[in-house]
């Protein structure tokens, strides 16, 4: 089980974009990335193919490290740290703020 999941919100907490809120898309656990909805904005340069007859610039979201990313907790709606606690035999994750379940 990861601290941060697919569907979280979650704020950043480092780097050009920190105290941007967006959702979790993707996340890459081997990497320690994951990629937040608009945050971390890149620019490819697309020039045309045969799938693809319109040449152009492509705006997309590339990966930040998932240490500089904090879960935002619903019930208290602040961001937080993570714990793992067990609740009635399930392995689930925690707000160190309120307690809160954020599963």
């Amino acid at each position: 089980m990861r601290k941060v999941q697919k569907g979280d919100r979650v704020k950043v907490i480092a780097g050009n974009d920190k105290g941007k809120i967006g959702e979790v898309l993707t996340v890459f656990p081997e990497d320690k990335r994951v990629i937040v909805e608009n945050v971390n904005f890149r620019y490819k340069h697309q020039g045309r193919t045969q799938q693809q007859r319109e040449p152009g610039i492509i705006e997309r979201e590339e990966p930040i490290a998932m240490s500089n990313v904090l879960p935002i907790c619903p019930s208290c709606d602040e961001p937080s740290r993570v714990e793992f606690d067990e609740v009635s035999g399930d392995k689930v994750r925690v707000c160190k703020k309120c307690g809160g379940v954020l599963d």
